[in-house]
């Protein structure tokens, strides 16, 4: 059995990679690769940031492969020969590299998630509502001061509670907790906060479909922690404010 020549070996490997380089760079515009795009303001800040970061670990992972495949590939026939490889004890520009170029990638993934992060959480002058958002274990507490003070939602762990929002109208969100540390989440807007005992956070995004999404705490806050969840119902702007009269008739 002849072995394979230099030729047949290079386009083994070119088959190989070829996928995989196509899959990268085929598309003139990138995908949201399983990212919600749209959904809300935060979504359309951090997706560019999201893609980055799946590009930058496809071409990460396409080097890798090329690395593992060469020695493999075109080593093979000197190994049939009982020719052994070069030993190295160890090898400075190597070792420098692959010390750099990592140091590299984190520090510009750092960057613009720092960017990203400053614009998601910054606060506007003025806002079109506001909501509170009370955790307790185990439920939610939403309370709407635009409909009075007694104007407040407040689910159970067999009830989960609903938050409603308009659409198109940016919210401020001031979260709190009663007991201890829990986690406001909402996956589809990717975007969470903590709620904080004693401590006030604030959090601002405009929702910009209507529709309902899934929303829980993330963070391990005792015996039911599982059944703290809530959906997130994004409305109208006429239906919020009917929904506004109807939360103020109810208190009054």
């Amino acid at each position: 059995m002849s072995l394979p020549t230099r030729k047949s070996r290079a386009l083994r490997l070119g088959l190989l990679i070829a996928p995989i380089t196509l899959a990268l760079t085929g598309c003139s515009e990138v995908s949201g690769l399983g990212f919600p795009e749209g959904v809300s303001s935060v979504n359309d800040i951090s997706l560019s940031l999201w893609q980055g970061a799946w590009i930058a670990a496809g071409v990460v992972g396409v080097i890798t492969l090329i690395l593992i495949l060469w020695p493999a590939v075109f080593h093979r026939a000197k190994e049939s020969k009982g020719e052994f490889p070069k030993q190295f004890q160890y090898n400075i520009p190597v070792e420098v590299v692959y010390t750099v170029i990592p140091f590299i990638i984190i520090a510009v993934l750092f960057y613009f998630t720092a960017v990203k992060q400053e614009e998601i959480v910054a606060k506007s002058p003025t806002v079109a509502h506001e909501i509170t958002v009370n955790a307790i274990q185990w439920s939610w507490q939403f309370g709407y001061p635009e409909a009075g003070e007694k104007a407040v939602v407040t689910g159970t762990p067999s009830k989960p509670p609903t938050l409603v929002v308009p659409v198109g109208e940016r919210v401020r969100y001031t979260i709190t907790a009663s007991d201890v540390v829990h986690g406001f989440w909402i996956p589809a807007f990717m975007i969470q906060m903590q709620n904080l005992p004693g401590v006030t956070n604030k959090l601002e995004f405009t929702a910009n479909k209507i529709g309902e999404y899934p929303g829980r705490c993330n963070i391990l806050c005792g015996r039911n922690h599982a059944q703290m969840i809530f959906t997130l119902k994004v409305v109208s702007k006429a239906d919020y404010q009917k929904y506004l009269d109807t939360l103020k008739a109810s208190a009054a």
